[in-house]
């Protein structure tokens, strides 16, 4: 690059390809890595500067890079004294111990080297569905020994989608119409002479519904789409995987029964067979709509809940809907659900049990004790599937998370302040936060509260978010008038409500460390993902002051001002 880059400007051919000195060109890998190591350190000293005396959050996140190494990344999150929240990138370090005690080291050691107080932690958020599951279990423990308001609040993001997925399949049934629907997107989209297959199929039957005026016309509308996989870490993959196979269903069994005519070898006519019978059985169909409806409910959370701005109240409001409307489908849904089913069978003429005749399963001794079909199927599958997504949903809520959550949302803005409640809030700060509002306080705190509650909702106006509210509290310097006030919305800001940003550093591990690239330092690779991730900051610094840092660092062979 340095000879490319000298090819046209004179002053780098000269100055460093030819009269530099040879023991000091500064051009080799470790000079490199030292000034990425400079540039790195300049970002983590910002967001130390960002941070100040505030309160903050450790969110962390584990998964095995390029070179099969387990690396844990460390994002900080925090109110900065404009009244932003921010998610800062902090750093990534390669664990080769999973145990809470040497993860918990780990973590207060890079804490702790620039000077960050663990007596300030107020959050906690971790992978809640890896399975090292119980190893944060064991650290968020740890860590509530020494700051007992370093509360742990599970992650609502996709962690909590894929936890909800890891739920469902604790029903046998569901477990096996997973492995059932990945053979079945496998095979079809197995070359691409079938995947043609499928998009002729599909484009032809979408000309026919258009034509019985039983399918919308318009820009963008109705175009040809392929059967998408199920993925173990990608966020939304099963309810897509699901939405497309409903969605393609008659053009799938076009290419099967293809594939079970024309095959080239009898394993392929026989695996095509076997997953056809599948496809078109009632048991396969039954659970492919009940995933569609309880996904579709809790998709839905995982949309909103994915974003970085999401704050912890509106959160909490998504969770409640969800519970809402799953325990509806639970109670009065069935009815409406079955005959949605009989119809899609009875469309592709699947044929449908008749509900009041015995189910039979298993044979001999292992035959279990006979229950109509119908009850089977209600009771077995359809109750038990939502009553374990409602139990995924209530055990990551345990009772002080639930009454921390729900005290918080007195402090709620939407609706001009409907939710507003000085016992609540009161009780918020002496129950969950006696270190940050001593007793003497608090009788301070009630009494801004009640003027606050006169004044604020006055003169600011359509604010619909804790977040709006904590930047225009800075504008308007309310913050100063109801100063304390303002301390405990940033103590609930700072509660952790995704890892999504820790999710984003292992998309960019996947960029940074390539397979041409797996044999990269940890520090290096560390290095190069601050810098990466946390572009804003980085752009903050000049050349100058790189250069300056460098030569500082030790005596140089040459002097560089």
């Amino acid at each position: 690059m340095l000879k490319f880059l000298g090819s046209y400007n004179e002053r780098v051919k000269k100055n460093v390809l030819e009269n530099a000195p040879k023991n000091a060109k500064y051009t080799s890998n470790y000079v490199q890595k030292e000034i990425l190591h400079i540039l790195a350190t300049n970002v983590r000293n910002s967001i130390r500067e960002e941070i100040g005396d505030a309160k903050f959050c450790i969110i962390v996140d584990e998964a095995r890079d390029e070179s099969k190494k387990e690396q844990m990344a460390i994002v900080l999150r925090f109110v900065t004294l404009d009244g932003f929240v921010k998610e800062r990138f902090f750093d990534l370090v390669h664990v080769t111990d999973t145990c809470a005690t040497t993860l918990k080291k780990e973590l207060i050691s890079v804490i702790s080297h620039y000077n960050l107080q663990v007596e300030n932690i107020r959050g906690q958020g971790y992978d809640g569905a890896s399975d090292m599951r119980g190893e944060w279990n064991d650290l968020q423990a740890l860590f509530l020994k020494d700051s007992p308001q370093a509360y742990y609040v599970h992650c609502f993001a996709h962690r909590l989608q894929l936890a909800l997925v890891a739920a469902l399949r604790e029903v046998l049934q569901i477990h096996e119409f997973f492995t059932q629907l990945n053979s079945i997107v496998t095979i079809v989209s197995a070359s691409s002479k079938r995947h043609d297959q499928l998009q002729e199929a599909q484009a032809i039957e979408n000309a026919n519904l258009v034509a019985q005026n039983e399918l919308e016309t318009g820009k963008g509308a109705n175009q040809i789409s392929i059967l998408q996989r199920v993925g173990d870490t990608r966020w939304s993959s099963h309810f897509n995987s699901i939405c497309s196979l409903v969605k393609m269903f008659t053009a799938t069994n076009i290419v099967l029964n293809n594939i079970i005519e024309d095959g080239t070898t009898y394993a392929q006519r026989g695996e095509a067979y076997g997953v056809s019978k599948i496809l078109l059985s009632f048991e396969f169909i039954f659970t492919l709509h009940l995933m569609k409806e309880i996904m579709e409910i809790t998709n839905v959370l995982y949309q909103a809940l994915q974003q970085q701005s999401q704050d912890i109240l509106n959160a909490m409001h998504i969770v409640s809907t969800s519970k809402l409307l799953l325990q509806q489908l639970r109670d009065g849904g069935w009815c409406n659900f079955l005959a949605n089913v009989k119809d899609f069978c009875e469309k592709y003429e699947i044929e449908v049990p008749n509900m009041s005749a015995q189910y039979v399963f298993g044979r001999g001794r292992s035959r279990q004790p006979s229950v109509i079909v119908e009850h089977h199927y209600r009771i077995d599958v359809f109750l038990t599937t939502i009553d374990f997504q409602i139990q995924e949903l209530n055990s990551r809520f345990n009772e002080q998370t639930i009454e921390l959550l729900t005290l918080s949302c007195a402090l709620d803005p939407k609706d001009n302040f409907k939710s507003f409640n000085i016992e609540e809030i009161s009780k918020l700060a002496e129950k969950f936060y006696p270190l940050d509002f001593p007793s003497n306080e608090l009788n301070i705190l009630k009494s801004q509260l009640q003027h606050y509650q006169h004044d604020i909702p006055n003169h600011l106006k359509g604010i619909g978010t804790l977040f709006e509210l904590c930047n225009k509290l800075q504008e308007t310097r309310k913050s100063r008038t109801y100063h304390m006030v303002d301390r405990l919305i940033r103590l609930v800001l700072t509660l952790p409500v995704s890892t999504a940003t820790t999710e984003r550093a292992f998309s960019a591990i996947k960029i940074v460390k390539t397979r041409l690239r797996s044999k990269m330092a940890d520090e290096f690779l560390a290095d190069n993902l601050v810098i990466y991730i946390e572009k804003e900051l980085v752009a903050i610094f000049d050349t100058n002051s790189i250069i300056d840092d460098f030569e500082n660092r030790k005596k140089r062979r040459i002097a560089f001002s």
